[in-house]
């Protein structure tokens, strides 16, 4: 045993050393000065931290957006595959979907919920409009007309699950 020991113990100091050794390169540093909080999208001093949405710090579970707006626009865009749903950010995004009244025609919806109350400037709409051309689908622009309606109908759809809301509470 005391052979063993004597064998392992210069292997053992021998890898210590090699181990601590890398720890420093043996020179002083002086601290880093904290420069502000670090962005999140670029990675530099002086950005949005990831805190500054949503009130990270707060623990009432409230959402980053109006959850009732939010409900709402999801049930409002239900008609229609969903191809991106950001809670934190506020938006929905869905596929292409043709209407059945017009097949050479399709809408895309971008939803923005932008806002943590129920007001008509926390909601925007996008409707894209591609159209077939021969057998190829090119952009007509965006439905402006359309994109209003969808907006209005969200309003409406959050006012009545307000309203629900209320109603069941009183009950």
């Amino acid at each position: 045993m005391e052979k063993t020991v004597k064998k392992i113990l210069p292997f053992a100091l021998l890898s210590a050393g090699l181990v601590l050794s890398g720890c420093g390169n043996g020179s002083t540093t002086t601290p880093v000065e904290d420069e502000g909080p670090v962005s999140f999208l670029t990675g530099k001093t002086g950005g949005l931290k990831i805190s500054d949405f949503g009130d990270s710090d707060s623990s009432d579970g409230n959402m980053p957006v109006n959850a009732l707006l939010w409900r709402a626009a999801l049930d409002i865009t239900s008609f229609v595959p969903l191809d991106d749903v950001d809670t934190f950010g506020g938006t929905i995004v869905t596929e292409w979907y043709s209407l059945p009244d017009r097949p050479d025609e399709r809408i895309k919806l971008t939803i923005f919920v932008v806002g943590r109350e129920l007001r008509s400037d926390a909601i925007s709409a996008r409707v894209y409009v591609q159209k077939r051309v021969g057998g190829e689908w090119s952009q007509a622009g965006r439905d402006s007309d359309l994109e209003i309606k969808i907006e209005n109908l969200i309003l409406t759809r959050a006012r009545e699950i307000r309203a629900s809301s209320l109603t069941e509470t009183t009950d």
